[in-house]
């Protein structure tokens, strides 16, 4: 009753379990983002970039600040240690940011603070496209209908919206009526904003209520704005249309958005952290069709899917599932054919189900997600989970064998082998537990696996010492069929003939260990090559595709190039969506800038719908490219991997940083430094920050002129701010629907640079002439950098590279280390890795630590299992053979290190001594009857092989699913997989050789 109920609850768990394709995963960084429309970049930096920086830098903890300033946006990165509290970093940060306001220029929008949390990555992202209805007009419904749909449905954060241009106002001046009547902008600016307000004037008390009262100043129709009174003049009353047009206009749009190269809107769907991924997703399916179907979506719009993460999630969980299901059935497979007996496989097999059940519970109670990690713990652990049952079954079938009653076989075989079961199993979590105690993104990533593991084979271990001995009891037919009989035979032959080999080997024991020895060295050299990874990537088939023009290209240009691009995108057959950006880039509510850039996300379909991987599918593109001749456009394409992982500071896999006081010497060093970087081995797509310049328009005032005329700089700004890109002066209510009021010269009267000379500064009066922004400035055009990076507040350029399939992280930093050695630098400049190095030392450092902690552990358990330290050691011994099996796997699959290997090495250490702990206690049980050590060694040998062949066997087998890799989000887990099953493989021949030949040398040389 007790294990129907573990099942109920565990079902009950289960269902409730909430659905993420990795852990959750909090970085600790907290990001600062301040927008201001056009600003260019070297202003940005130093009106913005540099006052967050000086405040945000005293934040308590803080171990590293870096910045990136661009055209209208400032962002300010700040780190700090793992295990800092980041909710109480965020509060200390917002304090600090509440400061630095005091220093920030009024035009900013409000700054937005957050933590770096990948769940903030859109779950969905919809293009909204109509042929029949305007930008702005399409605009206006999804941000104001559409959008509010999906806000108050569950689990769902946001519903933002981005692209597109909205409505406006425009003021349009005509400076020689305004130069006529001696008015500045600035007296249409004052006219307008004092008439268009409402103000409040307090409240009438009467004795039985009272009623507040206001002076209605607000213009509500743009007639009534055209009416406005702006200046009297000998009588006479000039209107704002007298001097100015007024319009009803929209927004200049600035980047272009595409899905499948229809224009349109983007919406944004982003859930709360702890909401189900996949039930978010499906939920705000349900809504679209229910919206579709209550006419609220009109039949004009076409709503298209460009990113939804839920399809992956659920294909990559579906993989798993399979794999796990699978391994449970070609273990009890395994089990069957050794066991012959349906009941009896049965009663092994009620180990899986029980144990994952009793995982789920945990799970629930410990607020864990059902992931990838998770589900691969348990698809590692089936073959695992029914090792501790094989023995204890297969021990009381070899009871009943002999004819011995049936409880009192059970009684007494459980008692033979309950030692080696909590022995075994202790090794197993000794091995692993310490992983539940480290930091970093290693520990965010595979904490939960750790545990999912660790709790099934705990299960299975009290399973195999309580449920088994009872339901075996009660299975006392020994019918075999000829199947059976033929199979039994074979094995009874096999053991015999492992006895006579164990027999004749003895002799030769030393040079048995010689032989073992030398393979183990053998085996090294391919854990110190530096092939090595963080974690491998997942092939998602989301492809972005980065497209660079020259400076000062316009936006129709770079979206007739783009056009080409996607054309030839869309004619792949693996391709499924693209979705377009033209001119910057969309995140949320926030838009970037930048003319000279175009992205471009392809997404591919499913792996098993194709025929190319990603990385194929980019080199077949990339040859196609070239055929194309685009002079003056460069083409980036990767394959960005794990969406939200990060194992550096930069934003591509390879990562260094030029620190330097002048930044022209600095561009001029990383335009050589790239030059170099293009020679090294499985590098790509390299580049630097400095490389995109962007043209600018450089007003300088002549002082002396300015100050016979009363000019400032502020009076400048204004002119210049209004001609160019307008200033916001008012705003325009209508409805319940504020919308800008903006002033600013008409576009064809400021068509080139030349045209800001006729800009109008003063008009004429009784004593001037009309004042021009020619006559007091001078204009010029230069180029400036389109992004300035800082670290640690100074000015670097970021160097960046993509890896190739060919090329690991440890072989490519091991280059970019030697290229930093013997590159000339200048003095006061410096050249350093942006993390990835750090990361990959850290790693190594921490797998050694581990490695050798489980070691250590699992002496530990077994000496204070057997009182002893001999037979500990003599296990612990055989343990580090198994890594020949993995350098063998290693070396003819080509795989690289990475994290799940090591992963996949520390669990084996926990796993590899059952089998040596079953030989060497039942050695000892023959000892202790009074047979000889060359006897007992021999006869426990005989016995044993049957077991350690079930165990082994079951263990590979329900492992090799996940080891083979198919479909999506296998590549996560399969290198774990691999490498438990070469390793575990080889330990066997290690416990069937080995381990009988130390036994007997060590015992020798006790007695001696």
């Amino acid at each position: 009753m007790i294990a129907l109920a573990v099942i109920v609850l565990g079902m009950f768990a289960l269902s409730k379990l909430a659905i993420d394709l990795l852990p959750h995963i909090i970085y600790p960084e907290i990001r600062v983002r301040i927008t201001d429309s056009g600003v260019p970049s070297t202003v940005m930096e130093d009106k913005i970039t540099r006052q967050l920086e000086e405040q945000l830098a005293i934040t308590e903890d803080v171990i590293s600040i870096q910045s990136n300033t661009s055209r209208g946006l400032s962002t300010v990165d700040l780190a700090f240690e793992y295990g800092k509290d980041i909710d109480i970093a965020l509060r200390d940060a917002s304090t600090r940011l509440d400061r630095a306001k005091r220093f920030l220029p009024d035009s900013i929008d409000p700054p937005v603070i957050y933590k770096l949390d990948p769940s903030q990555i859109p779950v969905m992202e919809f293009v909204i496209s109509s042929p029949l209805r305007e930008t702005i007009e399409l605009r206006r419904w999804v941000d104001h209908q559409l959008s509010k749909w999906f806000i108050n449905l569950p689990g769902v954060a946001a519903a933002e919206v981005g692209g597109g241009v909205e409505r406006e106002i425009q003021v349009i001046p005509d400076q020689k009526r305004l130069a006529g009547l001696g008015l500045t902008y600035k007296d249409l600016t004052n006219a307008i904003q004092k008439a268009n307000s409402d103000e409040p004037i307090g409240r009438i008390q009467m004795p039985s209520n009272e009623i507040t009262g206001r002076i209605q100043g607000r213009i509500h129709s743009l007639d009534q704005l055209r009416q406005l009174p702006i200046s009297q003049q000998n009588g006479q009353i000039f209107y704002l249309s007298d001097v100015a047009r007024v319009i009803d206009h929209q927004e200049d749009e600035r980047i272009l958005i595409r899905a499948n190269g229809i224009s349109g809107i983007k919406l944004s769907i982003q859930k709360q952290p702890t909401a189900n991924t996949t039930a978010v997703a499906e939920i705000v399916q349900q809504r679209l069709e229910w919206l579709t179907e209550q006419g609220v979506i009109p039949q004009d719009v076409e709503i298209i899917p460009v990113a939804d993460q839920s399809v992956y999630i659920v294909q990559s969980l579906k993989n798993a599932t399979l794999a796990a299901i699978s391994g449970a059935l070609l273990a009890m497979a395994v089990v069957y054919i050794f066991l012959g007996n349906l009941r009896r496989t049965v009663i092994i097999g009620s180990a899986i189900p029980i144990a994952v059940m009793f995982t789920c519970i945990l799970m629930g109670l410990g607020g864990l997600t059902l992931n990838v990690m998770t589900l691969g713990g348990l698809a590692l652990g089936i073959g695992m989970l029914v090792d501790n049952t094989i023995v204890m079954l297969e021990n009381i079938y070899r009871h009943q064998a002999d004819n011995e009653p049936s409880k009192e076989a059970a009684t007494t075989a459980a008692t033979e082998v309950n030692g080696a079961i909590v022995a075994s199993t202790s090794t197993n979590l000794s091995a692993v537990l310490p992983f539940l105690f480290i930091g970093g993104l290693t520990g965010l990533l595979f904490r939960e696996l750790i545990f999912t593991i660790s709790a099934a084979i705990f299960a299975s271990m009290v399973i195999a010492l309580t449920l088994v001995p009872a339901f075996a009891a009660k299975v006392t037919t020994l019918s075999r069929n000829r199947f059976r009989v033929w199979f039994d035979h074979k094995i009874d032959t096999l053991q015999t003939c492992y006895a006579c080999l164990i027999t004749r080997l003895l002799p030769l024991r030393w040079l048995i260990v010689l032989l073992f020895c030398s393979g183990l060295a053998l085996s090294l050299p391919v854990f110190l090559s530096g092939k090595q990874i963080f974690l491998p990537k997942l092939d998602d088939g989301r492809i972005r595709i980065t497209l660079l023009a020259d400076s000062g290209v316009s936006l129709d240009e770079m979206n007739s190039r783009t056009q080409q691009i996607e054309s030839l995108f869309a004619a792949q057959p693996e391709t499924d969506t693209l979705f377009t950006l033209v001119g910057g880039s969309v995140f949320g509510r926030t838009a970037r800038e930048i003319p000279s850039r175009s992205t471009i996300i392809a997404q591919l379909k499913p792996l098993s719908q194709r025929t190319l991987t990603s990385e194929e599918w980019i080199a077949n593109m990339k040859r196609q490219i070239a055929q194309m001749q685009l002079a003056g456009f460069t083409v980036r394409m990767s394959q960005r991997g794990i969406r939200g992982i990060r194992t550096n500071s930069g934003d591509d896999d390879i990562s260094l940083r030029l620190q330097g006081n002048d930044l022209s010497t600095m561009k001029l060093l990383a335009d050589d430094l790239t030059q170099k970087m293009r020679d090294i081995r499985g590098l790509k797509n390299i580049s630097h920050s400095a490389e995109e310049e962007q043209f600018e328009l450089a007003i300088t005032l002549d002082r002396q002129r300015a100050v016979q005329l009363g000019l400032d700089i502020q009076s400048l700004t204004q002119a210049a701010r209004i001609a160019l890109q307008g200033s916001v002066i008012s705003d325009f209510l209508d409805g319940d629907r504020s919308y800008d009021i903006r002033l600013r010269l008409a576009q064809e009267e400021i068509a080139t640079p030349q045209d800001l000379d006729a800009i109008l500064l003063f008009p004429e009066n009784k004593s001037q002439q009309p004042v021009y922004l020619g006559h007091v400035a001078d204009i010029t055009l230069i180029e400036t950098p389109a992004s300035i990076k800082r670290d640690n507040q100074m000015r670097i350029i970021e160097l960046t590279a993509t890896l190739s399939e060919e090329t690991t992280l440890g072989e490519a930093i091991t280059e970019l280390r030697q290229l930093r050695q013997n590159f000339p630098l200048p003095e006061g400049y410096t050249l350093y890795d942006g993390g990835s190095e750090q990361a990959l030392q850290a790693q190594q450092q921490l797998t050694h630590v581990l490695l050798l902690l489980a070691l250590f552990l699992v002496f530990v358990v077994m000496a204070i299992q057997y009182e002893s330290l001999l037979n500990p050691l003599i296990i612990i011994i055989s343990v580090p053979f198994a890594a020949c099996g993995v350098s063998l796997a290693i070396y003819f699959l080509k795989l690289p290190l990475s994290m799940p290997i090591w992963l996949g090495m520390i669990m084996l250490i926990g796993i590899v001594v059952n089998n040596a702990i079953l030989l060497v206690e039942y050695i000892e049980l023959a000892r202790i009857k009074g047979k000889s050590l060359d006897h007992a060694v021999r006869e426990a040998a005989r016995l044993r092989l049957r077991p350690i062949l079930m165990t082994t066997l079951s263990t590979v087998v329900g492992m090799l699913p996940l080891a083979l890799g198919w479909g999506e989000g296998a590549e996560m887990l399969q290198p774990l997989a691999i490498t438990v099953v070469w390793g575990l493989s080889f330990s066997m021949l290690v416990s069937l050789i080995l381990v009988p030949m130390m036994y007997k040398l060590f015992h020798e040389f006790r007695r001696t």
